[in-house]
């Protein structure tokens, strides 16, 4: 491990004394322009008065391996509950779902993949040929509204280039992880217009080992990705692109274990399987001499599957206790959406002002069928004993409709403003039928809510490479209804609203070698809606879970987010990010107790991360990347458990030539235990004690990969 780290610290030290990297002309070389494309308008990152991270390609290349898991720790303020094979529910500022078990998908934190909505259902996230990802913190109710109360991630693929090209990249590591893939691009004059095709298959036996079975691959992962694009342009002011997408991720899921450790004992591990296919249409065209029009139309249809043994145990080390309980639920979801805006060219003479209106809409349908079979036999007190038999199906249908309006403008050639609206109306129905031990379950449920949100930005421009801001916003989240038991204790619960003040700056330095920005924020959450579980009767039947929507009366997020990126010399860059975030309730008292002195849940205190990137003239390279996560509550009471902090290293070393590249990675270079998501409850016989458990990340890993290019 030591000879590990010692290669790229080295190769760094190496790059930081060498003459080049002290030449005098090296301040030439400038950081790249990022541009913001997830916004109403398109702007540079350096002038857009938003708390953002764009996670540009070569990073994408430099700091990951396979999935966007790889490079959550480098987004401040974004972190993600497990429970599931991939990442899929996240929470940006603290706020975010943990999990969804019953119907009514109602996500808080937007996920968008090529302009379709995968919102809650983000498995898809390969990093496989994917230029971009853009991370908005804050409610972006002008720009997703209802669905990203919290933030919202876009990720994109590569467009389709002017030139033929082709590429071909194979990984191998350890836990028998290999991939290939392939792209290739190209023109088509006679039409106008480029293509482009990427296909990639990973597969890995996972990092969990079930002693049982006698196997290595009940947490495996076979994840099959495919994009392809077409853009046309039939004229100067006219681009038309297409996208499809399909996604195959038919992953085991083993995950937790009675002692907390990567050793499964299960007789019948799970699955978290999803396929996905997709389409969008994105056009964008003059209208007229006065404003230019944008319509986005997309949609997909995913089915999922998803189940785990409830006992993480079988006859053998349970015996003389029969104890034996299985979940499964098989979900499709269908989702389409229609955007259309026009929007006048940017207003840059003082005084000017610009202006964008908008519609929205979309409609999400879901069925999912879920199951519990289950038996517990005690032979020294039988009165406990007892059979599980639950089924259950349901239909989601929700329909989201929303007009927007901006309106930009300048005092001066310092000052700028910008002020917005957005009113949208939601309408959900729910219907479920189905039996626990025979005992019949029937519900019907709709929901309508009208919400209005938006912003209003006051920027100033200190100087050319600095600009400040002050954003104050509000975002939504509908409301909607529980269902079964917890139907009987609070049958709906209310939409929220967010309050939030942002207070930034953003600038450039050293001759456009240094850029930094820092965000100061204040969310004030109104009728704040908080979800938990409650355990029925652990005594026999482990899973006897109903989980429960409610309203706190309120709660307050406030904190501070800022990134840096530094080039340092010629060959050397370093960057560091760190999010700082401060969570209560107000109002709320689950269980009797007063919760106005404690976090909320998965709201880590702080969130760190530092990396440099060395690339020689030769074309020797190497990345280091530490980041660090404080402790935080699992969830709310009468869960009590928290995960531990922890810190994870990740490097990459390796050459690059014009047309090919070598590059030996390890990922949690010292093999850190931390936890991604955790319970606190009885599961084991006889007497079944509440006890933290905790489904651990992964461990340490290395591999290599290697690309070839012909363009």
């Amino acid at each position: 491990m030591r000879l590990n780290l010692f290669v790229p610290v080295a190769l760094l030290l190496y790059g930081v004394t060498t003459p080049a990297a002290n030449d005098p002309t090296s301040s030439n070389q400038v950081l790249e322009e990022v541009i913001v494309t997830a916004t109403l308008r398109e702007q540079p990152l350096l002038v857009t008065p938003l708390s953002i991270t764009v996670l540009n390609e070569r990073t994408l290349q430099d700091a990951g391996i396979q999935h966007f898991e790889d490079v959550l720790a480098a987004v401040p303020n974004l972190n993600w509950a497990g429970g599931t094979s991939r990442p899929r529910f996240f929470q940006i500022r603290g706020i975010g779902e943990r999990e969804q078990y019953e119907g009514a998908p109602n996500p808080s934190v937007g996920f968008l993949i090529d302009d379709i909505d995968f919102s809650g259902i983000g498995m898809p996230a390969t990093l496989f040929d994917v230029g971009r990802i853009e991370v908005l913190r804050g409610p972006q109710g002008m720009r997703y509204g209802a669905n990203a109360l919290a933030g919202l991630i876009v990720m994109r693929g590569q467009d389709p280039s002017d030139e033929l090209g082709f590429a071909t990249e194979a990984s191998f590591g350890e836990y028998a992880s290999e991939s290939v893939g392939a792209v290739a691009t190209g023109p088509v004059d006679a039409l106008k217009s480029s293509w482009r095709v990427a296909v990639q298959r990973y597969r890995s036996d996972g990092y969990r080992r079930d002693v049982f079975l006698h196997r290595d691959d009940t947490n495996g992962r076979d994840e099959l990705t495919g994009r392809a694009k077409w853009r046309w342009q039939p004229s100067d002011d006219t681009t038309v692109d297409l996208t499809w997408l399909h996604a195959k991720l038919d992953n085991g899921y083993d995950g937790w274990s009675i002692d907390n450790t990567r050793v499964s004992l299960a007789d019948r591990p799970g699955k978290d399987a999803q396929t996905s296919d997709g389409a969008s249409l994105r056009v964008e065209t003059k209208a007229g001499s006065f404003a230019r029009l944008t319509v986005i139309a997309a949609g997909s249809d995913s089915d999922s599957e998803y189940s785990f043994d409830e006992d993480w145990g079988n006859e053998r080390d349970w015996a003389p206790f029969t104890y034996d309980f299985f979940y499964g639920s098989r979900r499709s979801r269908t989702t389409r959406s229609l955007e259309a805006r026009l929007a006048s060219p940017d207003a840059t003479a003082p005084g000017a002002i610009a202006w964008l209106v908008g519609v929205y809409g979309l409609d999400v349908e879901e069925t999912l069928n879920e199951g519990r079979q289950g038996v517990y036999i005690d032979p020294f007190t039988p009165e406990f004993s007892g059979t599980t038999d639950y089924r259950l199906r349901s239909t989601y249908d929700a329909r989201n409709v929303a007009v927007f309006g901006q309106l930009d403008g300048s005092f001066g050639a310092r000052w700028g403003w910008s002020f917005g609206l957005r009113g949208e109306n939601r309408d959900a129905d729910y219907q479920d039928r189905g039996a626990r031990n025979d005992v019949p379950r029937a519900t019907d449920a709709d929901e309508k809510d009208t919400m209005l949100g938006g912003q209003a930005t006051l920027h100033f421009d200190a100087s050319e490479h600095l600009r400040t801001f002050v954003t104050l916003s509000r975002g939504y989240k509908a409301g909607g209804f529980n269902l079964g038991q917890a139907a009987t204790i609070r049958p709906r619960f209310e939409p929220e609203y967010l309050w939030s003040v942002d207070l930034g700056a953003k600038g450039e330095w050293l001759d456009r070698r240094l850029y930094a920005d820092v965000t100061a924020f204040y969310m004030k959450r109104q009728d704040m809606q908080v979800s938990t579980g409650v355990q029925l009767d652990p005594i026999g039947d482990p899973g006897n879970y109903f989980f429960l929507t409610d309203n706190a009366s309120g709660g307050r997020n406030l904190g501070l987010e800022s990134s840096v990126r530094w080039r340092l010399t010629r060959q050397v860059e370093v960057g560091a990010t760190l999010g700082l975030l401060h969570t209560r309730y107000y109002g709320y008292r689950p269980a009797g107790q007063d919760l106005s002195a404690r976090d909320q849940a998965h709201a880590p205190e702080y969130q760190a991360s530092l990396n440099a990137t060395w690339r020689h003239p030769l074309g020797w390279m190497a990345r280091v990347d530490v980041s660090a996560v404080d402790d935080f509550y699992f969830d709310v009471p009468p869960n009590p458990a928290r995960s531990n902090a922890y810190a994870l290293t990740n490097i990459k070393v390796g050459y690059e030539a014009a047309h090919w590249s070598i590059h030996a990675w390890g990922r949690n270079v010292f093999d850190e235990d931390y936890a991604v998501r955790g319970f606190f409850f009885g599961n084991q016989p006889p007497s079944f004690e509440f006890e933290r458990y905790v489904q651990l990340g992964e461990p340490q890993q290395f591999g290599i990969t290697a690309r070839w290019e012909f363009r």
